[in-house]
């Protein structure tokens, strides 16, 4: 299995790595598709995993999104990685 799940309450948690590649996108995407239609959950939480995911982590994500949207599932993201910071240079000293 690509992704990871659980289902809580009516809720499906979902965890998407953030390093798909194309052929592990298309197998994520079919899971979470067989999940929900397995479960039916009331609510889909998606969780990307990592601080930048690649473009096929993106894909499997709108993928699950339009599915859920088309079957009436309302689905949230969160995302899940270390705080990054960039240094503020304005203050520094000219």
């Amino acid at each position: 299995m690509v992704i990871s799940h659980t289902l809580a309450d009516g809720v499906l948690y979902v965890t998407l790595p953030p390093d798909l590649d194309v052929t592990e996108r298309a197998a994520a995407a079919l899971e979470t598709e067989v999940l929900v239609h397995a479960h039916r959950p009331r609510l889909v939480q998606v969780t990307l995993d990592g601080t930048a995911p690649s473009p096929a982590s993106l894909s499997a994500l709108a993928r699950a999104r339009r599915m859920c949207a088309g079957l009436g599932i309302p689905l949230t993201i969160t995302a899940v990685g270390p705080a990054t910071t960039e240094p503020d240079d304005s203050a520094a000293a000219a």
